[in-house]
This record gives C-alpha cells, sequence and structure tokens, in this order.
C-alpha cells in the first residue's frame, strides 16, 4: 500500500469526497424539541404581519379629513364611542365626528385612518358622554401600523437548512409551525484504534495514552449537527478490527476511524478497506497536518480513516467530513467561512504541502488577527483548547512574519459559506 501513496492537492480531495454527498432524510418534530436542528424546508409566512392594521401607541383613532380645521387657537372635538383593547375587535366604524380610545396593539376601527397619541388629546365629558379634542391636524396613515408592513403573506422568511435559534423559534411560533420539518441527524460512527489507547478513567500506563480522539471527534460531531455512536477501540488485530468495522457499517451513516491509517506494521485500516471491497478515494493529502488522511466509499457510505495525531484528527474532520454533514442536514452554507486576518506572530516554519494552524482571532485597531493558539505539531493536543480558526498557510512557501495577510477557516461558524472555495 505505502507505493500508493501519491499526495493530491487538497481542494482536489475535497472535491473527490463532495462527490459522495447525499442530502439526509427530513422529520417532522415538535417546536418544543426543534431547538438547535436544521429547517429541512423554507419558512414562509402563512399570514401578514401584522395581520391588521393596528395602533403603535395609546391614543384615539379617528378620520384625517376631521382634523382639517384643527390649531391651537381651534380645538376639533370628537365624540368617542368606544373603548377598545389589544386583543379586542372594534365594534363600531367612525363617521365624522366620531374617535375611538384605542390601546397599543388594537386594531385600527373601520372608518379611521390615522392615531392621535394620547399625550396630545384632550379628554372631558359633556351630557354623559365622553369627548376628546385635538389642537392639530393629523395626517391619513399616521401612527397605523398597516396590515402586511413587517411581513407579507407567502414571503419566505427563513432558508432551508438555518440551525434553529431563539429567534427562529420565535418566527415559527408567529406563523404557527406547531410542527416543524427539520433534517434528520445523520449517525456517525467513531471507533478509535490502537492497543496503546486508555478509556479517560484508566490511570497512566507505561506506553499507553489516554483516548482523546474520540472525545473529541464526538464533540466535532455535535457542533457540526449531527450524532455519534462510539462503537469502541480497535485492537491491533486484523480478523477483530476487520469484524467490528464490517458490523458498525450496518448502523451507521458515515463510519470514521481514527489511527491506523499509516504505513506502521500496525496500522490495519488499508488492509480493512482492501477487504470490504471498499474504493479508497485518497490515501494522502499535500496537507499539514494530517497528510495521510484517507477516505474511501462503501457503496453510499462514507468511510474517514483520520490521522491518530490530535490536532491532524481535527483539521481532518473539519475540511472533509463537516461539510458532507452539512450538506446532509440541508445546509445551504457547508464549508467554513474564510475571512482574511493579519498574522500576529512570526510563523518560521517552510510549508511544502498547504499548513493549517491552529489558530485564534482577536480584533485591535478595525482588523482581525490570527494569533497562534499553541505548539503546531500534529500531536499536540494542548492548543486545540484555544484555537477558534484554521490558519492556511499556501505550500512552496518558506514562513511567514508577523504583520502579513493570511486566510482564516473560522470553526464554530453557523453560517459558512454556499460554495466550496479552493484552498
Amino acid at each position: 500500500m505505502a507505493e500508493m501513496r501519491k499526495p493530491i492537492a487538497v481542494e482536489d480531495a475535497i472535491n473527490h469526497v463532495w462527490k459522495h454527498r447525499i442530502a439526509g432524510e427530513t422529520e417532522h418534530v415538535s417546536i418544543n424539541d426543534c431547538d438547535n436542528r436544521r429547517l429541512a424546508e423554507d419558512i414562509v409566512a402563512k399570514h401578514p404581519v401584522p395581520p391588521f392594521p393596528k395602533s403603535p401607541y395609546d391614543g384615539f383613532a379617528l378620520r384625517s379629513a376631521d382634523t382639517a380645521e384643527a390649531n391651537r387657537n381651534n380645538p376639533v372635538s370628537f365624540k368617542v364611542v368606544e373603548h377598545i383593547g389589544a386583543g379586542q375587535v372594534p365594534e363600531k366604524s367612525l363617521h365624522k365626528g366620531e374617535a375611538t380610545r384605542i390601546m397599543t396593539g388594537a386594531k385600527i376601527p373601520d372608518g379611521a385612518d390615522c392615531v392621535a397619541m394620547f399625550e396630545i388629546c384632550q379628554t372631558y365629558e359633556k351630557d354623559n358622554h365622553s369627548f376628546m379634542s385635538i389642537k392639530r391636524t393629523m395626517d391619513s396613515g399616521q401612527n397605523i401600523i398597516g396590515e402586511g408592513s413587517e411581513v407579507a403573506e407567502g414571503e419566505k422568511l427563513i432558508e432551508k437548512g438555518t440551525i434553529i435559534s431563539p429567534g427562529v423559534k420565535a418566527v415559527l411560533a408567529t406563523f404557527g409551525y406547531s410542527q416543524v420539518n427539520v433534517a434528520r441527524k445523520p449517525v456517525i460512527g467513531v471507533i478509535a484504534t490502537g492497543t496503546e489507547l486508555l478509556d479517560v478513567g484508566e490511570e497512566l500506563q507505561p506506553g499507553k495514552i489516554r483516548n482523546s480522539n474520540a472525545y473529541m471527534i464526538a464533540s466535532q460531531i455535535i457542533r457540526a449537527g449531527a450524532s455519534y455512536k462510539y462503537i469502541g477501540k480497535l485492537e491491533d488485530e486484523f480478523d477483530a478490527s476487520y469484524n467490528m468495522i464490517n458490523e458498525a457499517l450496518e448502523e451507521v451513516d458515515i463510519l470514521i476511524t481514527t489511527g491506523g491509517v499509516s504505513v506502521g506494521d500496525f496500522d490495519l485500516m488499508p488492509a480493512i478497506y482492501e477487504e470490504l471491497g471498499a474504493d479508497v478515494l485518497f490515501n494522502k493529502v499535500a496537507m499539514r497536518p494530517g497528510s495521510v488522511t484517507t477516505v474511501a466509499t462503501n457503496g453510499q457510505k462514507i468511510l474517514y480513516g483520520l490521522s491518530g495525531n490530535p490536532s491532524a484528527c481535527y483539521v481532518g474532520f473539519e475540511l472533509f467530513v463537516r461539510p458532507v454533514l452539512q450538506y446532509y442536514l440541508h445546509s445551504e452554507h457547508a464549508f467554513l467561512r474564510r475571512v482574511k486576518a493579519t498574522l500576529a506572530d512570526d510563523f518560521p516554519k517552510p510549508n511544502p504541502f498547504t499548513r493549517f494552524v491552529r489558530s485564534y482571532l482577536t480584533y485591535e485597531n478595525g482588523r482581525l488577527h490570527a494569533n497562534l493558539a499553541g505548539m503546531d505539531k500534529s500531536n499536540v493536543v494542548t492548543s486545540l483548547a484555544h484555537t477558534t480558526g484554521l490558519m492556511v498557510l499556501p505550500g512552496g512557501t518558506r514562513g511567514f512574519n508577523a504583520g502579513d495577510e493570511v486566510e482564516v477557516l473560522l470553526l464554530d461558524d453557523q453560517q459558512g459559506q454556499r460554495e466550496f472555495k479552493a484552498i
């Protein structure tokens, strides 16, 4: 297998995987259970908002034409024929010289075409009737929130693929979406390889390390909006490993293994792919970290062989797994968003391959700055805790200096990009 490992460009690798994407199924859930799910349909207004003309103030609804002669020296009086609050429906249409006492949010009565705020009106009683007077003219439409002025019936409000946030949920409730059509979460199987791995609760032993990759990948899966199933750890023994992976493929939509994709004596994944009859799309990428990232397909299912080194595994997920998950979830923004930033620290390493550097962004003097998150080695875990972006440094360069302009892929960004842009 070693002689077949010819590195391909990152964008070619992404495109190979992208060709095997599929849109996932949908399901209806209660509005009570839809938080953080992705919409599987566009949300349209089922009615105008507001659904009727209403008052933005407490005051009096009246006919503007009746105020034509009103001024400081000539107050015009109106007989108050009705008093309505929010939620009440006016029963009387207004005629010449009549007004309705109206509260904020209440429906404008027929015949009225303006609202005079309470503060500019004088009220009094005469002959057991309520009256109000006004000393200024009013314009037609003044202080009236028109029907459909916010949203017209049938207008598209939220696009398919949007994550349901509190604001989105408010819109759903406003338009009566008691059941919401959302993307079904794909189940991503996670398998860690290597006899050197300990469970997180075990004490350290000579030659052993704790299994951080499985927990990290599970968290990345959740952040991407999918569900995970931890299958377990593979021992460095072919038959047992093959059987576990073969059975796992029956239970999950996508399978991720971490480790075992290099060319060591105990790296079994290449042989397992061959035994499965899987089609290996690529087994080496011209990138750092994660050059040994391998992707294969078995029928419609994608098998990701990510590096056992934590940072390489992390980067491999974000570049190759996340976009496919976003498409599965009906997102229109599958790929990580790219922004330009100023490099805050020297990065003197030469780059024969495209390098994805763990970074965090700060905003100073009106500019984004990309800061190194920590040590930039593929086996380093601690820098991931501070990583909010991946700085993209092109291959064939001799390093970068503070002040250089760089591009950064934003992590944990819900907007993303509509289309893939070459790395």
